[in-house]
């Protein structure tokens, strides 16, 4: 029978544990990384389902991590680890295929909600997607595996469902900015802040976006918005 396995990679000891004892609740078991090159090669040797994965690391930060672990075991699912507020690089990230962001400090609940959410995601199909909840964790699911396009209208789907919720618009700029149509970003943006207009997400990818920096933070939702 198959294990379920997942992988902590952090050089922070106490974050290390403070995700093991987390991971106690779920039926998955856990291994741990300190660095890059510690983790490619418990990659190399054990079938992971996913990866809990810290940017911010001595020697072989994370985003090299993910290139490599995209271009082996693209089917492995990751969670970028980022520090309060920050989100280095993370259109690039996206772009491999990391679409779900754990912000430090962060509680167990949290941690097990997120894992949860990201391993259900194999269950949805369109079919099956017919909420807004639904609609957006298949959308997150199809950027995880490279099909940006196919979640726009998902999250089109979203949008007409409840047109009172920004989160939706936001992806929609998040996925616009990864097919490379910054303008139309901004749109989607706008568009979640004349829902909300203190929404943190939108404000931080729209002032991003504005700036017209080539890397910066994309908020996906609340979690990753300090909010």
């Amino acid at each position: 029978m198959k294990r379920n396995l997942a992988l902590i990679v952090d050089d922070e000891k106490n974050i290390r544990m403070t995700l093991g004892q987390a991971f106690e609740a779920l039926e998955l078991e856990t291994e741990t990384a300190m660095n890059g090159e510690e983790a490619l090669q418990k990659i190399r040797d054990a079938e992971f389902s996913i990866v809990l994965l810290d940017l911010k690391m001595p020697g072989m930060d994370g985003m090299e991590v993910l290139r490599r672990l995209r271009l082996t075991r693209p089917e492995i699912k990751v969670i970028i680890i980022t520090a309060y507020g920050s989100v280095d690089s993370a259109v690039e990230a996206m772009k491999l295929g990391a679409v779900d962001f754990l912000q430090k400090p962060f509680s167990p609940q949290e941690v097990r909600e997120l894992v949860r959410s990201v391993l259900d995601r194999d269950k949805l199909d369109e079919a099956k997607a017919q909420d807004y909840a639904s609609l957006m964790e298949l959308g997150k699911r199809y950027i995880s595996e490279g099909r940006c396009a196919a979640a726009v209208p998902l999250f089109e789907r979203a949008v007409a469902l409840d047109t009172a919720r920004p989160g939706a618009y936001n992806l929609l700029g998040a996925a616009a900015e990864i097919l490379g149509d910054s303008l139309q970003a901004q749109k989607y943006y706008r568009a979640a802040l004349a829902v909300e207009p203190a929404y943190q997400p939108a404000l931080k990818n729209l002032e991003r976006s504005v700036r017209l920096k080539r890397e910066g933070e994309i908020v996906l939702d609340d979690s990753a918005s300090g909010k």
